[in-house]
């Protein structure tokens, strides 16, 4: 699960103490060596399948101290991770032998409630964004798992509840305060850097360290609707074909997924439905109640479901709905993705099938409705690229147990084989597998962009880096 170019096995091997300790003088943060008796939780991240060895983590306290570390790793050819929640399935914020530029204590946010907008260090996971702007009303569009780092989520996209409402998170990116590779603080906002703020919506970590994000908040919550609706194994079919016909006419206002996976033994399913296949419709409706629930009924009237669970909850609990599902460290976890053209009759029933055969109950195959204004900003307008897929099909492979990597990857490789078909060329990145097929994952991804987006790669990292990431090579 590593790309990193070979180094030392630890930098203090390649380098001569003293520069690692002048390193450590210029940090308000810490500095953590493997020697240190909290060195293997500090180099933990959330896929408990990523096992990497640092050399070196500098935990930064602040500004001052990203350059320093930035700076190091320039001079003295270490290779760099940057860990802002430490989410990323791939496992990108670790490497082995080199630095990783750890923010996770630059945590801070700060609303403007008169601008509507937010200030958030890079550290900070949407938790902690939401908990400061729901105290005023307002929301940003985020991921659906609170853990998640606002920085890696937003640098690759970041789809979430609001995405049919507001869009991406990087769709409200105002501005940017990045450390470049040359060990500059620049401010990338429509005045200012304007280019660089154009590659950061969307264009991931190719372009230098993002220590903070300002962006637009919008009035949400405190309370939404929730549509929760689980069909059994055999009405999968009809029932993806019902939500993919009804997912086209859905208002603005409604973010919805179809989930395919293994019913959970949970009170609110039947007991005999335990551990066997399932269809689930769940669907967010961010307007008025009464129209929500008006809105949401088709999905809850179509045929003869197991379960329903919708009902009014917090805005929190909607963000909070798959925390539990993802526990940090206890969990395996490998993601891919396709964006597709359509959900055909032909896809449908490939879909159906994969489930069936899953290693594991706890993997899923998501289904997750796009258009509204995710799909309006145009081909160019921003990084991210073409929006023009009507779904983005998810792969979870989730397994507790290393004995069952082979079976867990094997399956989730063969699902994606099989839906390939059916894809755009593009997949999001913050769903990237192990950074396999690398150059076609990027370029079907970025199409057209791509060559503008060397170009700034050229301009604020020539000699690549940031490249532990959906690496855009400057060459």
């Amino acid at each position: 699960m590593t790309t990193e170019p070979a180094g030392p096995t630890t930098v203090a091997a390649g380098l001569d103490g003293s520069l690692v300790q002048e390193l450590e003088s210029r940090l308000r943060g810490r500095l953590i060596r493997p020697s240190d008796d909290d060195y293997d939780q500090a180099r933990l991240v959330w896929n408990g399948m990523v096992d990497k060895r640092p050399g070196l983590i500098a935990r930064c306290a602040g500004v001052a101290d990203v350059i320093a570390a930035v700076t190091f790793a320039r001079e003295n050819a270490v290779p760099v991770a940057v860990r802002g929640g430490g989410h990323n399935v791939a496992g990108s914020a670790v490497c082995d032998g080199g630095l990783v530029i750890d923010l996770s204590p630059m945590n801070g946010v700060r609303v403007d409630p008169r601008r509507g907008t937010v200030r958030a260090e890079a550290g900070a996971t949407i938790g902690d964004l939401d908990h400061e702007t729901q105290a005023f009303g307002l929301g940003v569009p985020m991921g659906v798992v609170t853990a998640t780092g606002i920085a890696g989520l937003t640098l690759g996209g970041g789809l979430g509840w609001l995405r049919r409402r507001y869009g991406l998170s990087c769709d409200n990116l105002v501005s940017a305060d990045v450390v470049t590779a040359d060990g500059r603080l620049i401010t990338a906002d429509e005045d200012h850097n304007a280019d660089l703020l154009w590659g950061l919506r969307g264009g991931g970590g190719n372009f230098g360290v993002v220590t903070s994000f300002e962006y637009r908040a919008h009035p949400v919550g405190p309370e939404v609707y929730v549509a929760f609706v689980v069909h059994a194994g055999s009405d999968a079919r009809a029932a993806l074909r019902f939500y993919r016909d009804w997912a086209a006419g859905a208002p603005d206002e409604v973010s919805s997924f179809a989930i395919l996976w293994h019913a959970p033994r949970i009170d609110e399913i039947p007991a005999e439905h335990h551990g066997t296949p399932i269809l689930v419709y769940l669907a967010a409706h961010c307007g008025e109640t009464a129209r929500a629930q008006q809105e949401l009924k088709p999905l809850r009237e179509f045929g003869s479901p197991i379960a329903d669970l919708s009902e009014v909850m917090p805005y929190l609990g909607l963000q909070q709905f798959f925390d539990a599902d993802y526990p940090a460290h206890e969990m395996r976890y490998y993601w891919k993705s396709h964006f597709l053209v359509g959900l055909p009759d032909e896809a449908i029933s490939a879909l159906v099938d994969l489930n069936e055969r899953s290693p594991s109950p706890h993997s899923t195959l998501d289904i997750w409705q796009l258009g509204g204004e995710y799909s309006r900003p145009g081909p160019s307008d921003t990084a991210f690229g073409d929006r023009s897929a009507p779904f983005l099909f998810g792969i979870e492979s989730n397994w507790q147990r290393p004995e069952d990597d082979e079976a867990a990857l094997d399956w989730a490789r063969a699902v994606f084989g099989q839906l390939q078909p059916f894809s755009t060329g593009g997949q999001y990145l913050n769903f990237p597998g192990a950074y396999e097929d690398h150059d076609n994952a990027v370029r079907g991804t970025f199409g057209a962009n791509l060559d503008r987006l060397v170009e700034l790669k050229r301009r604020y990292d020539p000699s690549n880096l940031f490249r532990l990431n959906a690496n855009i090579r400057p060459d």
